[in-house]
């Protein structure tokens, strides 16, 4: 098999699994499980995984601010208002709001943060994930106010990973640094919060729905889809992966109307459409090394 086509299959992959994030998110959103408890094995499970090979490869300080701060951002920050989020509004919205709107804050945080200077086709591409966002979010301002806050958590955990992903390019920080750091930190901070101060449920929920979001959010959408994505990014470029990962918000919510029964309306159709074509509009600027508009899924947590 040709290095190219490794690279390309790499890309796929990693945007299956950022796919299924979002629709066994919701799935946990909507189970007997807690925000809080999705949470808390997202954590563990990545940090039990991930903490030899800090101990033995990637010693990285934990107590370096920086470090301590993207955690906090990227970490708790992101988890927290995403998986809110998730128990509220469909995996469709999510689709759109969570990898759709990245290269919309991306590229503004970039330009306040970075002095980045965005082309032309880019500020056009966030103009159409605007109209778009804009579109999908006319359903959740109508009756059902709890759509409207989980639009509203999903949208902040945008905010969130947006500047972390900022942070890790201003600050030169390896992919495998932040994810382990944030791991770690996350579990240390969190899970002790947790343990004392938060409510649970995760003694009333069936096995299966725990095992579920244990292989996918602790190994599966941090470490398995973080490999194929660097992999991937390494051999087709950030440009061609950019592209690949423009895929996410259409086939989410496909995915979303068809596993989950979710309802499928004008707007939402609009919305992904929109959302997808310009997010492929912002990755095809340039073939330079540029933030990913949709990075692995965190654990990024």
């Amino acid at each position: 098999m040709q290095l190219h086509t490794k690279g390309y299959l790499c890309g796929l992959g990693a945007v299956i699994i950022w796919t299924g994030f979002i629709v066994v998110s919701r799935m946990g959103g909507i189970s007997a499980l807690f925000a809080n408890d999705i949470i808390a094995i997202r954590y563990a499970t990545c940090a039990v995984l991930l903490l030899p090979l800090w101990w033995f490869k990637y010693r990285v300080n934990l107590l370096d601010p920086k470090i301590l701060l993207i955690s906090t951002i990227g970490g708790i920050g992101y988890a927290s208002c995403a998986f809110r989020g998730f128990s509220l509004a469909p995996a469709s919205h999510a689709a759109v709001l969570l990898p759709g709107l990245m290269p919309l804050f991306i590229t503004l945080l970039s330009t306040l943060l970075l002095k980045e200077k965005p082309s032309l086709l880019k500020w056009f591409g966030i103009i159409i994930i605007t109209i778009g966002a804009l579109t999908l979010l006319t359903q959740g301002t109508g009756a059902d106010s709890d759509v409207g806050a989980g639009q509203a958590w999903l949208i902040a955990a945008t905010i969130c990973w947006s500047l972390f992903s900022v942070l890790v390019k201003r600050w030169n920080i390896s992919p495998w640094e932040a994810v382990i750091s944030v791991a770690i930190i996350s579990s240390i901070i969190y899970l002790p919060t947790y343990a004392l101060f938060l409510s649970s449920n995760i003694a009333e929920t069936p096995w299966q729905d725990i095992a579920i979001q244990v292989v996918y959010q602790g190994f599966l959408a941090t470490i398995v889809q973080l490999v194929l994505y660097v992999r991937a990014m390494h051999i087709i470029g950030a440009s061609s992966m950019g592209t690949l990962m423009a895929l996410v918000p259409m086939l989410a919510g496909i995915a979303a109307v068809f596993l989950l029964d979710e309802p499928f309306g004008a707007p939402l159709a609009i919305g992904i459409l929109l959302v997808s074509a310009g997010s492929i509009a912002t990755q095809r600027t340039n073939n330079k090394q540029t933030i990913p508009s949709v990075p692995p899924a965190p654990s990024r947590s």
